[in-house]
């Protein structure tokens, strides 16, 4: 299976890569055109800010790239948040393939949003031997409301997307990479996809 991660300077994908070659998968890491359109799962993954990582893909034309792939992609953390509309992180339009918006915690919530947090309301294909209230682990401080491409939730300070998707686009909020078994399950359910 040909998998490639897609390259645009937003964070170390060292512990990614590990996970997948834990899967029997060797990917390739890359910003070629060709190589993204050729593979047949992507994942989208990222750490960072947004306005920086957005530049990095228009500079790159990767933003027309990605909105265009009909093969499984898969966004995590930053790489989530930039396939939606726009994000409050220094107000920046993002990608726009799931039409929702990225907010920040507020209030008294301790921000950034950091370690294992359980999920619920699992749906589809992603959470495949995933059980109710499993744990996953979290880096964040923006998040996106529940609404009509969740497909699974958790609460800090109330309830939000820990997952969404849009036709061949799923996107997760916590690191899988970085959360044992049931994130290995995760990536391991995705490339069945």
């Amino acid at each position: 299976m040909n998998v490639v991660i897609i390259k645009y300077n937003a964070g170390n994908v060292q512990s990614l890569e590990f996970a997948l070659n834990r899967l029997g998968i060797d990917p390739s890491i890359t910003d070629d055109h060709e190589e993204i359109q050729r593979a047949d799962k992507i994942i989208f993954p990222g750490q960072g800010e947004a306005s920086s990582a957005m530049k990095y893909l228009k500079n790159k034309k990767l933003d027309q790239v990605l909105i265009q792939l009909r093969q499984p992609v898969l966004g995590i953390c930053l790489g989530m948040q930039l396939m939606c509309d726009q994000t409050e992180e220094n107000n920046t339009k993002c990608l726009g393939i799931i039409e929702v918006n990225v907010k920040r915690f507020e209030g008294s919530l301790k921000v950034p949003h950091v370690g294992w947090n359980n999920i619920v309301k699992l749906l589809g294909p992603l959470f495949s031997k995933i059980r109710e209230q499993d744990y996953l682990y979290f880096v964040h401080s923006y998040y996106v409301n529940v609404c009509d491409r969740t497909i699974a939730q958790a609460d800090y300070g109330g309830s939000f997307s820990v997952a969404l998707q849009k036709n061949n686009f799923y996107a997760i909020q916590p690191h899988p990479e970085k959360s044992s078994d049931c994130g290995i399950q995760i990536l391991d359910n995705f490339l069945k996809i």
